[in-house]
């Protein structure tokens, strides 16, 4: 058998898909964010970031540097194995201390990553209640999605954020017991669920509900506990999941609950058990990040503020900028080779980074370029990308909006 003629031929069809992946050679500069350097197949290259998921460019804050080196100048590199080997390392147990209090629950549990704790996360708790159905909104992360499909258990699909829908099925389901499982914030369109609504519908229904807040913790609430925090839902909600990666500028994934429902995923989750733990030095990290981010808000009001305005620039240039209430910044180009191609000029012609999004992370059809300004992306910025886009989107024939129908 030639085996590598199935590797060659599942690649042949990612190509004739437009799915084929590439991915920038990038080196992060601390200290000059979102600046980088791009080792191009020509040589190295100055370019800027404007699709960092380190939305609040957390991962350069002195803070958080300074505890991942001093925690690893005292402690070493690695967590030394699994915590069923090794045990727990002193700074993975702050961290969940923070994480349960960040997001006022009786426990916290950490992964190796936001995926992992969707993945595991669900399928545990849904494998621990008998005869449980899973309700899923239709929009969830593929990591939601694998966790609903190993938990092994009836599921059902929601349409997106579609209370009377949602309603119905809960209806049918009659008393089993129901796990809902929801996004606080959907990256790819940047919009939030009505949580107190899924909350009601939960306790009529006597249903439990799992939020995923990975887009949204550190950047909402008053202390960065995501929108539940800032809607007050905190209370409501059974299960708060969220990642270490994004806004906290570190590495990780995790859930809260009480601390019956902590210590179960505890001792029943493969994907914990047998995973080794995150190294002391990314934990000291992380929590450093989630302690600055508790008491100042200076991170996420200039955010806010800049993602305001890359809105506004890009809409007055005439470019056809998906609604979104968050900082979320979608384009639309609704075609995937151009998508491809329009990234490419940015990157080549303009020294501005920002990945294609195709199918299947999004339907085809809308094909987008999803840009997220940092508290670093100053107006000289913005003006650039502004120009940048409408460049790229002349030489590729893509239809832009007249300017006054824009600004109107």
């Amino acid at each position: 058998m030639l085996y590598g003629s199935y590797f060659a031929q599942a690649l042949d069809r990612l190509h004739e898909e437009r799915r084929y992946r590439v991915f920038a050679d990038l080196e992060r500069l601390a200290g000059r964010f979102p600046h980088a350097i791009w080792h191009s197949p020509q040589g190295a290259r100055d370019v800027v970031i404007w699709c960092s998921n380190d939305y609040l460019g957390m991962g350069q804050h002195p803070k958080v540097v300074a505890a991942m080196v001093e925690t690893a100048g005292r402690m070493g590199t690695g967590a030394g194995g699994t915590r069923n080997i090794a045990g727990n390392n002193h700074p993975l147990v702050e961290l969940e201390r923070e994480l349960a209090d960040l997001h006022r629950k009786d426990g916290a549990l950490v992964f190796t990553s936001g995926y992992v704790s969707n993945q595991t996360g669900i399928a545990t708790i849904a494998r621990l209640i008998p005869n449980c159905l899973i309700l899923s909104d239709a929009l969830n992360h593929n990591s939601m999605i694998e966790g609903v499909r190993q938990a092994g258990t009836e599921k059902k699909i929601f349409r997106h954020n579609d209370m009377a829908h949602l309603e119905e099925l809960l209806v049918a389901a009659g008393d089993r017991p129901k796990l809902i499982v929801f996004e606080s914030l959907y990256s790819m369109d940047g919009d939030i669920a009505p949580v107190h609504m899924i909350c009601d519908l939960a306790e009529r229904y006597r249903a439990m509900t799992y939020c995923d807040e990975v887009h949204a913790v550190g950047m909402y609430g008053p202390r960065g506990g995501g929108i539940c925090e800032r809607d007050g839902a905190l209370a409501r909600v059974d299960v708060v999941e969220g990642t270490l990666a994004k806004a906290f500028g570190c590495l990780g994934g995790y859930i809260t609950g009480s601390r019956e429902l902590i210590d179960a995923v505890r001792s029943y989750a493969p994907g914990f058990i047998f995973t080794t733990a995150l190294p002391p030095a990314i934990c000291a990290a992380a929590a450093a990040a989630i302690r600055h981010l508790k008491t100042s808000n200076l991170e996420r009001e200039r955010h806010q503020d800049r993602a305001a305005r890359t809105k506004v620039v890009l809409t007055t240039a005439g470019l056809p900028v998906m609604p979104s209430e968050t900082h979320i910044v979608p384009v639309l180009v609704g075609n995937p080779e151009k998508c491809k191609a329009a990234t490419d000029l940015l990157l080549e012609r303009h020294g501005i980074y920002i990945q294609p999004i195709n199918y299947p992370t999004v339907p085809r059809g809308l094909e987008r370029l999803r840009i997220t300004p940092s508290p670093y992306h100053e107006d000289a910025l913005i003006d650039a990308l502004a120009a940048a886009l409408v460049d790229v989107w002349e030489t590729l024939g893509l239809p832009l909006h007249s300017r006054a129908a824009a600004a109107e």
